[in-house]
């Protein structure tokens, strides 16, 4: 729960957030950079300029241009990333037209790309920043062109209309028994569709345009589409639970010369030995310690510790039967993250998990996911344990600039909240 302290600490971060933008010292701070070493530094001084981390050091000196904050003590860490999402796609399930993370018939299917939906003023985005996360992976629910779901999108989640990050951060590819029906009933039928898609899409630029017709499955946008993929640009992000597809996916990898992510992984310790030698991340759900289906037979709690232990990298990802993928994406990931460090997972390591591994997993970690010098400032000073659910953030820095933490439910509590002269019937309050 939150402290008086920590409930006077937001208010001074509140009012200091109008300043005009100059640097800012962030001092007494008990810091995880999460750069190579483990440690953490006590006293540590954050300075941020230009939107950029410039120094963590502890007990280091406030240049005299900057904006002090007294952390009193209080953690901070970089901003969370979260690994996979459905944020800025997804706004109620109930009301089609603000869904729009999948196509369900047309011709798109490596083709489709969920960049062009993106809502910014979606009030799921602010409750995710306002429980720490400042980037997000947001990846497709699949197409009409099994086995492919589309590319995925990386999002910035700062004040402001400019939502989308990086375009074409993934393509994502679906794969196990929940998907067979989609390509005609058998999971074979799903790796013998992609095996052929890439390789239609490796002679693509052979065929001469315009020409005759071809006998092919894949159409010229979706061909297109995969050249990343076949160059290595573009991780192909494979969403699979079962030991068989895991290992699957990692041979399509070594016979393609593809860079391979494993989303879901239940059963991914089972195979940890070989993804480590491949070095194919996981990015795993800790909430899944029992099977929702004959594909995650294997499930157990200690996936994402067994899985660190063998040398594999590993982010987090909370689908909640599709819901925590919009909804309480921050709060749900941070306690999949205690989850895991209660069956094993070294604290640091669910912290790295949380921020490092998703920036390195999808490509950004020369920009951000640690408190780097030299990375951009996206950075969270909490009230208590990060992976405590009663904890919250103080502040949430996203590229060096403050960003309101006012959700939705904010705004209705202040709405409806009872004014202290209303009569109330007896025993309201």
């Amino acid at each position: 729960m939150r402290t008086v302290f920590a409930v006077v600490l937001t208010c001074v971060f509140a009012g200091l957030a109008q300043a005009a933008d100059k640097p800012v010292a962030i001092v007494g701070a008990t810091a995880y950079p999460l750069t190579e070493s483990a440690a953490k530094i006590d006293n540590a001084t954050i300075v941020l300029r230009d939107g950029r981390v410039e120094s963590v050091q502890a007990g280091g000196a406030v240049p005299e241009d900057a904006e002090r904050i007294d952390a009193k003590g209080a953690i901070v860490t970089p901003g969370l990333v979260s690994a996979a999402t459905q944020l800025g796609t997804v706004e109620m399930l109930s009301a089609e037209e603000t869904v729009d993370r999948q196509v369900k018939t047309g011709p798109l299917g490596a083709a489709f790309d969920v960049q062009y939906a993106l809502n910014p003023n979606s009030v799921l985005l602010r409750h995710a920043r306002a429980d720490g996360v400042t980037r997000a992976l947001s990846f497709p629910a699949g197409t009409g062109n099994a086995p492919f779901a589309g590319q995925a999108a990386l999002l910035r989640l700062g004040d402001g209309p400019d939502l989308l990050d990086r375009a074409k951060a993934a393509m994502f590819v679906q794969a196990g028994g929940a998907y067979a029906k989609e390509a005609g009933g058998s999971r074979s039928a799903q790796w013998i569709l992609l095996r052929s898609a890439l390789d239609e899409a490796k002679q693509y630029r052979t065929y001469p345009r315009p020409g005759p017709a071809r006998d092919q499955l894949l159409n010229h946008l979706d061909a297109d589409a995969l050249q990343p993929v076949l160059e290595g640009k573009m991780p192909l992000a494979v969403m699979a639970q079962r030991e068989s597809d895991i290992r699957e996916a990692v041979k399509l990898g070594e016979a393609y010369g593809l860079h391979v992510v494993v989303i879901g992984g239940a059963e991914a310790w089972r195979a940890a030995d070989l993804l480590a030698a491949r070095n194919v991340p996981v990015i795993v759900d800790p909430t899944a310690n029992l099977p929702m289906s004959f594909d995650e037979i294997g499930a157990r709690p200690d996936n994402a510790a067994l899985l660190q232990r063998a040398g594999v990298r590993i982010a987090f990802y909370v689908p909640g039967n599709t819901l925590m993928l919009s909804y309480n994406v921050g709060s749900a990931m941070r306690e999949a993250a205690g989850l895991a460090v209660a069956n094993g997972l070294p604290y640091v390591e669910a912290l790295r998990a949380l921020t490092r591994n998703p920036a390195t997993i999808w490509g950004q970690q020369e920009r951000y996911g640690t408190l780097a010098p030299g990375r951009e400032a996206d950075l969270v000073v909490w009230d208590g344990d990060p992976l405590e659910p009663g904890s919250a953030p103080l502040q949430v820095f996203v590229q060096g600039k403050r960003v309101n933490l006012a959700t939705r439910q904010d705004a209705l509590r202040d709405r409806y909240r009872a004014r202290p002269d209303a009569v109330l019937p007896p025993g309201y309050r």
